[in-house]
């Protein structure tokens, strides 16, 4: 089955992610892939993550397809304009790659470029709507495109921790009404917070996979309290990364436990190591997934 055939037949979904090198070495993509392609779903190709120059998306997840792996191209707003993201689009389906989580994208001034100029011709809602537009057979302006027409799986993003989180909600339904398939959600600590969400979007008819990076240490947990809109890592989980011997044990163990907390209330399970990607079999293991 294929990604979007598994969320069409309501399956439990599992992704995670690899982000491309800052190089054209491609050897421990694959091999990250290797670890991780049997256990989940889909792979999550990265789009410049954090606004670091890196080996594109596009190119990864054609390497990932042609080597059997089911890629989810991520393509964000930031760097390209309407033509540059309508040809990337076709580019994909041409090569097979269907599924396409479409972002906005951090600002440049947040990479290793700062002095970069953001495009952001289309935004998230836009691009969607137009990635529809080419299943239907016309570009954005409505021109005919020749031959086969492209099929495309889209999802999207969502900040479930977000306050106020009725923004969120409003940009959901303007995803889903777009053509969004499915949403990957921003990072998930507090289970309190994210079932206050799941009762607010009891109306929209979607598929979520709960968002979960794997814990590197209480220093990271501190900054992304600090720095990361949405996000919030209780108090308790923070003291277990300073008090443990073993870092990666410890981040395992609680992923593993917040997916088995998360598992009753969403459609899937979206895990994004963080260069970890050796842990993510560790973490499925003891989730029992």
């Amino acid at each position: 089955m294929t990604f979007k055939e598994k969320i069409q037949a309501g399956k439990f979904l599992l992704t995670s992610e690899i982000g491309p090198p800052k190089g054209i070495e491609t050897k421990k993509i694959l091999e990250d892939a290797g670890l991780i392609g049997s256990r989940v779903d889909a792979i999550n190709v990265t789009d410049l993550q954090s606004s670091v120059m890196r080996l594109g998306s596009l190119a990864v997840s054609i390497l990932l397809k042609q080597n059997g792996f089911e890629p989810v191209l991520q393509v964000t707003c930031r760097d390209r304009n309407r033509l540059a993201l309508q040809s990337d689009f076709l580019s994909a389906a041409a090569y097979g790659i269907e599924n396409v989580l479409v972002l906005t994208g951090d600002h440049p001034s947040l990479g290793d470029h700062p002095e970069a100029k953001p495009v952001f011709d289309l935004d998230s809602v836009q691009l969607l709507a137009v990635a529809r537009k080419l299943e239907s057979g016309i570009d954005m302006k409505g021109n005919k495109l020749e031959g086969a027409l492209p099929k495309f799986c889209l999802g999207a993003v969502v900040n479930p921790g977000a306050d106020p989180i009725e923004p969120q909600i409003m940009k959901m339904e303007k995803k889903i009404e777009a053509g969004a398939e499915f949403f990957q959600t921003q990072a998930v600590y507090d289970l309190k917070t994210f079932e206050n969400f799941l009762s607010k979007i009891k109306h929209l008819k979607t598929t979520i996979l709960a968002g979960i990076v794997l814990l590197k240490s209480a220093g990271m947990a501190r900054y992304m309290n600090k720095n990361v809109a949405g996000v919030f890592v209780p108090d308790n989980l923070i003291k277990e990364m300073e008090e443990t011997k073993d870092k990666v044990a410890t981040s395992v163990e609680i992923a593993a436990r917040l997916i088995k907390e998360l598992k009753p209330m969403c459609n899937g399970i979206h895990i994004m190591p963080i260069g970890w990607v050796k842990s993510v079999p560790r973490v499925l293991d003891a989730s029992g997934l």
